[in-house]
């Protein structure tokens, strides 16, 4: 073979090479950026389209395994996806794990098109695809940032609330035996719901929502009971440390009649200020004062409890979209009687909250729908309480928790102080689930009896009453409240009122029969 022959030959050669590598390629800019969008969209394409066979298999049968394993998991595996939502070990492998998809994610958008692209372009074309490319990476980027902060948010979350039983102290709390299935001994869980007041211009901090729940553990079905702020005399179990100080209850027996300094609202403050380290060791000891003192009026082993400060709970409010109750009354915004612990000087409310059915409050509103007191009664500020609990519940909808999750995750660490351990997290967001589509109630502790002054509770009728409504609610009675129907466009008629019927002392009150939209009522 001669020389020149030879040389032919190797000059041949990489010409059959280039043209089938043009074979892979897009004829046109346009459709190069059509194929590197279906890249995007089915990660592997590209790569399979460019000629990178092998490669593109492997990430396009590693794209739809994580499709296949991420719906398998979320439609079978609850519990799993809820024991990461609340371990922040887990939460920061979840962390590292999304930021490594989305750079992958990302990378091979870029490799596809660079393989799609024709090899002759113009600079219009060239820039076209490069804008697109980018357009495509800052899409996958933005929800892949979104998520991790997302999660972490969650994470710091979980850590700043939530604390492991080890590194958490309390007097009162059980102990947790069983982590898995916690309630398995339990048929009933008691959480103490307190609503801490420490804003400006008071003293101390004041708990003027007192409310336990009490939870069915299999059906999720609640009973919630208020205690009044002003009850005096309030008692602690017998085998406590504080039934030897106050064995006729929280009171002082050489003073007046009315005792400010001694209602159930300044227990919280007072108390461990007076005997400091009287319960032993604990993260919230005036949390632990509530806790045994409600346990032995009402006649309930409260297990955990969950304190609510007031300016987060705003947060929470605005973060959710607003809520939406009934008002039936004229609701004060502000006002103080100049009379009680840690109270102003005496002013008159800035404003109300007028009546009308089906309206929607911001956290600034619905703040003063369940705290206004001024010109009202307690029971009232009681029930218009049950029913904030009531709507922010029926308002937490999945959409609300996804797109604003990370301004409710940062109001909730300013929100919460619990004695809920970490270990049992999993098992409380079930039961939570469960308490979200179950009947809410309210039992009645006969206001016409106990509640004309807080000076002598009968406290020994209201565990009666209490235990005569929870063994009922095993034969649940249909509501006898319909809703309440908005009015249609275009009609200026008012609407109904409804009619309720009144509650017996013992009986659990359906809580969307209690918030129904009732004009009659005063507020008094």
């Amino acid at each position: 073979m001669s020389r020149s022959t030879r040389a032919a030959g190797r000059r041949a050669a990489p010409r059959a090479s280039r043209s089938r590598a043009r074979s892979h390629r897009a004829r046109t800019a346009s459709k190069a950026i059509g194929l590197t969008l279906l890249s995007a969209l089915v990660p592997g394409s590209g790569l399979l389209m460019g000629g990178r066979k092998k490669l593109g298999a492997f990430v396009l049968t590693i794209s739809v395994g994580l499709l296949l394993i991420a719906a398998y998991v979320g439609l079978t595996q609850r519990d799993s996806v809820l024991a990461l939502a609340v371990s922040p070990r887990q939460l920061l492998i979840a962390t590292g794990a999304v930021v490594l998809l989305g750079g992958l994610w990302i990378w091979v958008v870029v490799a596809s098109h660079k393989l799609i692209r024709p090899v002759s372009m113009t600079y219009t074309g060239r820039l076209a695809g490069s804008l697109f490319v980018g357009l495509l990476c800052f899409g996958i980027a933005v929800p892949t940032t979104v998520a991790a902060q997302t999660v972490m948010a969650q994470r710091d979350l979980v850590g700043s609330v939530f604390q492991s039983e080890g590194k958490s102290k309390s007097a009162t709390r059980p102990k947790v035996t069983n982590a898995s299935d916690p309630w398995a001994k339990t048929p009933r869980l008691n959480l103490l719901l307190l609503g801490a007041d420490d804003g400006a211009g008071r003293t101390g901090v004041r708990t003027d929502t007192v409310i336990v729940a009490s939870i069915d553990t299999k059906t999720g079905n609640t009973a919630l009971i208020s205690l009044s702020r002003n009850w005096m005399r309030m008692p602690f179990p017998e085998d406590s440390p504080l039934h030897k100080i106050y064995p006729d209850g929280f009171y002082d027996p050489n003073g007046p009649a009315e005792q400010p300094e001694y209602y159930l609202d300044s227990m919280y403050d007072n108390i461990p200020k007076a005997h400091p380290g009287v319960l032993g060791q604990t993260d919230n000891m005036g949390a632990d004062v509530v806790k045994l003192a409600a346990s032995a009026a009402l006649g309930l082993d409260i297990d955990y409890y969950m304190q609510v400060n007031l300016a987060g709970f705003r947060q929470i409010i605005d973060a959710l979209g607003g809520i939406t109750v009934n008002v039936n009354y004229r609701v004060p915004i502000g006002g103080d009687y100049g009379e009680g612990p840690g109270s102003n000087s005496e002013k008159k409310p800035s404003g109300y909250i007028e009546p009308g059915p089906n309206q929607k409050l911001d956290g600034y509103h619905a703040l003063w729908f369940a705290r206004g007191r001024y010109g009202l009664s307690d029971p009232s500020r009681q029930e218009r309480q049950r029913c904030t609990i009531h709507a922010l519940v029926s308002s937490a909808n999945p959409q609300a928790l996804v797109t604003s999750y990370q301004q409710i995750a940062k109001a909730g660490k300013q929100l919460l102080r619990t004695d809920i351990p970490q270990e049992i997290l999993p098992a409380f967001i079930q039961l939570a689930l469960k308490v979200k589509s179950a009947k809410v109630t309210n039992i009645d502790l006969d206001k016409n009896k106990n509640f004309p002054t807080g000076q002598n509770p009968n406290y020994t009728a209201m565990r009666e009453i209490i235990q005569k409504a929870l063994t009922a609610q095993a034969n649940p009675v249909a509501s006898t409240v319909k809703p309440t129907k908005k009015p249609t466009s275009g009609t200026t008629k008012k609407p109904t009122p409804t009619k309720t019927t009144p509650t017996t002392p013992g009986t659990a009150e359906n809580l969307n029969d209690a918030c129904a939209y009732n004009p009659s009522q005063t507020g008094n």
